[in-house]
């Protein structure tokens, strides 16, 4: 029993606000705890959600979040979109490279959320927006 949650259901969060950030780690544990996934993998899900919702509040303007579950082999995982329809990122290479920063923090938000989760993947065109998908897999 999965608590009364729809994993089937995606779920739609506008980030316009450090709120929003908020609610996004809420909505990413509480489906993460349903859908079964370990500790440590939730902690790994929820702090790249946490980077990646930020990203999109500070760098995109704003935008959403989708949450939904995906299944692959047998096994469940958490698949995520952050999506603005901001500037875009001129250079997504030197976007992803560790201690690059426009915004004077450490520059490990896009490489560091990459690095937590099992699937990452970025579209991105200047003047166009970003939408980063990742995806975390029961173990």
């Amino acid at each position: 029993m999965t608590s009364g949650l729809d994993l089937d259901s995606p779920r739609v969060q506008q980030i316009d606000s450090d709120e929003d950030v908020v609610r996004v780690r809420q909505l990413v544990r509480t489906v993460a705890v349903a859908a079964k996934l370990s500790l440590v993998d939730q902690t790994k899900l929820v702090t790249a959600a946490s980077e990646l919702a930020r990203n999109t509040l500070v760098y995109g303007g704003g935008g959403r979040v989708e949450v939904s579950t995906a299944e692959r082999d047998r096994r469940r995982g958490i698949r995520i979109a952050f999506i603005d329809d901001g500037p875009g990122i001129a250079d997504l290479d030197l976007a992803l490279t560790d201690g690059y920063t426009t915004g004077g923090g450490l520059g490990l938000g896009l490489s560091g959320a990459r690095r937590l989760v099992d699937e990452f993947d970025i579209e991105t065109a200047v003047g166009q927006g970003t939408r980063v998908t990742v995806t975390k897999w029961s173990r």
